[in-house]
């Protein structure tokens, strides 16, 4: 890409947002406080494993990555980086929570009253979760969605937020520590769970990737895409920069036409989404058969002992 670098003239707050950045911080130093210092005012609460919190770290970092580094600026720029930041967030930070929140923490989060209910439809209505999460990505993606969306900072940021609730939803009946593990999908549930949100996914990559002309305002046309860049530059230095006419669209930072752009997006997407979940495939198969195989051998342990306390009774009656 030409001139990405080019970014920096949009300054500090634009690339870094340090204010993200504050709110990441607080929120990691609020779940180590607890974790380690205060998890004895919880239910079931112990000390947090090394794993839980370098998980935690890494998924933290991760978010601030995606949503406050330039990552998060280029993504208004460019349709791939829009695409890259989706796949990061909505299909492996979001499982990722699973892994590095210890159970009683998830077990006090869905006994709130609003959050509560809403994660646990997944375990409930595993099904309406895939479509909800399904439904928000594609419905987003809409052009005539997604352009008016970029228009206004609070509503995009609101849905933003809901589609990363789906995605916690979604992914609750496969990785949470809260409902018993017999209520739990089972291992070829999960696996075609898995495969059905790949499924679904594939047909609004398609659409972008298989277009013949580029579809969204917000990253072709001057004008909106000035208007969808006030969402991460302050207005008053894009006004200067626009004003001195140093720049009119996406154009002066990248060589590639908005056509390629966008269908590098979607198949940046998709190649993502199905490494994230072949990594998930994997842990789900691998899980599933360990328990298989330790409940095939607690079958036998249990028959053999069966067998050896029948033959005992046996020999006890002919003595």
């Amino acid at each position: 890409m030409g001139n990405i670098t080019s970014i920096k003239i949009f300054g500090f707050m634009a690339n870094w947002s340090p204010f993200f950045m504050a709110f990441v911080i607080l929120v990691t130093a609020v779940f180590f406080l607890v974790t380690t210092r205060w998890y004895k005012e919880f239910e079931g609460g112990r000390p947090l494993t090394s794993r839980e919190g370098a998980l935690f770290a890494v998924n933290m970092i991760l978010l601030y990555a995606m949503y406050g580094s330039p990552v998060d600026l280029l993504s208004h720029i460019l349709f791939t980086f829009h695409m890259l930041q989706m796949a990061f967030v909505l299909f492996l930070i979001a499982p990722l929570m699973y892994f590095s929140v210890p159970a009683y923490l998830q077990k006090y989060i869905v006994s709130l009253p609003v959050i509560g209910p809403v994660l646990r439809l997944g375990a409930k209505k595993p099904l309406i979760s895939l479509m909800l999460l399904i439904a928000a990505f594609s419905i987003y993606h809409l052009p005539v969605v997604m352009d008016n969306l970029k228009m206004s900072a609070t509503l995009h940021t609101l849905v933003l937020a809901v589609m990363f609730l789906t995605a916690l939803m979604a992914f609750y009946p496969m990785f949470n520590k809260v409902e018993p593990e017999e209520e739990h999908m089972g291992g070829l549930f999960k696996l075609l769970y898995i495969f059905g949100i790949g499924a679904f996914v594939t047909p609004a990559c398609a659409l972008i990737i298989f277009s013949s002309t580029p579809i969204y305002a917000t990253f072709t046309e001057g004008e909106a895409w000035l208007s969808a860049m006030e969402l991460c530059v302050p207005s008053g230095i894009l006004d200067s920069i626009s004003g001195a006419g140093m720049i009119s669209g996406p154009e002066y930072f990248t060589n590639s036409t908005p056509l390629n752009d966008q269908q590098t997006g979607g198949i940046i997407m998709k190649v993502l989404q199905e490494v994230f979940f072949g990594v998930m495939l994997a842990h789900i198969f691998f899980k599933w058969f360990n328990e298989e195989r330790r409940d095939a051998n607690q079958i036998t342990e249990r028959a053999l002992a069966k067998a050896q306390a029948q033959k005992e009774m046996d020999n006890r009656f002919r003595a």
